[in-house]
């Protein structure tokens, strides 16, 4: 008999979602406008607090392009991005005409090394003779990066902070939520995340003024004539009244979501302290909360015996998924001609890391049956 599947991260529902969709279709709500998307940004409001004011829209993706607009970055630009990350963080920085500047991690949280950062800005002046225009740190599997020394850099140099922080709802920096630190955060929907509208992301601005700026972005730069005019070139990316019925739904289980993701954790990081060989992605201090999006393992094969593509093999033969950590940026074909910084702590983890299920329907019974098929390699 087969096994049952268990996936890194599958959606579950709150069981709340169909009645705001229910009330779009009822209503006749069914445009990228509408009370579930208003609705939708002052729940996700209320969570974050200290008055922050979120756009929902299209993609995380989006969210970062449309923040990078509004920072004025231009053919030609260059931005400073984490090399050790997912592609979306910094495919819009080439939507733009502009040219990613790769930066590598520290060992720590596996995030943007600042020090490292630090000695990039300045090559970049030399070379170049101006500044990078933004600064895009990520919070990699929802892990904070070292925000306090990042933003110490940024603010030195008057460059911008761009929280890529798609991956961490619900993760805090010395109590500060995810995204909210620099001129603009990110979150994602997208239907393996925390919670899910589908797909879908959100744009955590500053001030009712870059609130104001972002819909008129995302809503085709319409100005404001009885008829159509565009000044600006805008683009299609507000968030359907019917997804946003989805999120408000998710809220509910948002909290819920969260601690389970940290409870998996807590039960991987148990079940590998007497193995050696095994070391798990974890906070290196009390400052770094992170939601555990996904719960990720290093594995050194001289002492396992075996190494992380043996087990993912091992673990999809028992239709459990797992995957390779990120590929780090500055080693894809589409960005080889890209400036980058490295020191190898990314190339390192890509070499012998894998990411666990995680998930809000990954029970407790899962997570033994996959560190037992670990143990037994």
């Amino acid at each position: 008999m087969e096994n049952k599947s268990i996936f890194l991260c599958l959606a579950h529902m709150s069981g709340k979602e169909k009645e705001y969709v229910k009330e779009a279709f009822d209503n006749n709500w069914v445009v990228p406008l509408g009370p579930n998307v208003n609705g939708f940004e002052k729940d996700l409001e209320k969570f974050l607090g200290d008055n922050h004011n979120v756009v929902v829209l299209s993609s995380g993706t989006s969210a970062l392009h449309l923040a990078l607009i509004q920072l004025g970055v231009k053919a030609g630009d260059e931005v400073i991005c984490q090399s050790f990350t997912f592609a979306a963080s910094c495919n819009p920085i080439a939507y733009l005409g502009a040219i990613p500047v790769f930066v590598d991690s520290e060992k720590d949280t596996w995030n943007i090394d600042p020090k490292l950062m630090e000695e990039a800005i300045k090559d970049r002046i030399k070379v170049t003779g101006k500044k990078p225009k933004v600064i895009i740190p990520v919070y990699l599997y929802g892990m904070p990066p070292k925000m306090s020394e990042i933003l110490e850099v940024a603010n030195r140099y008057d460059i911008p902070i761009l929280e890529d922080s798609t991956e961490a709802l619900g993760s805090t920096y010395k109590k500060h939520q995810s995204g909210t630190m620099g001129r603009f955060g990110t979150m994602s929907f997208n239907g393996n995340k925390m919670i899910t509208t589908s797909g879908g992301g959100a744009l955590i601005c500053q001030n009712e003024e870059d609130k104001k700026n972002t819909m008129f972005y995302a809503t085709q730069a319409r100005e404001p004539f009885p008829y159509y005019q565009h000044e600006k070139i805008g683009y299609n990316y507000r968030l359907s009244n019917i997804c946003a019925g989805i999120g408000r739904g998710q809220m509910f289980v948002l909290e819920d979501h969260i601690n389970h993701h940290k409870h998996l954790h807590n039960l991987y990081e148990e079940a590998f302290l007497k193995m050696e060989g095994i070391k798990m992605h974890r906070n290196p201090s009390s400052d770094f909360d992170s939601d555990y999006w996904l719960s990720a393992i290093l594995i050194d094969s001289k002492i396992t015996g075996f190494t992380y593509e043996d087990l993912r093999i091992a673990l999809q033969k028992e239709n459990i998924e797992s995957r390779p950590l990120w590929k780090p940026m500055h080693l894809q074909p589409v960005f080889k001609d890209s400036p980058s910084y490295v020191n190898g702590v990314s190339e390192s983890l890509f070499n012998i890391g894998l990411c666990l299920p995680s998930g809000p329907m990954v029970s407790d019974e899962d997570v033994k049956s996959i560190v037992s098929i670990i143990k037994n390699m």
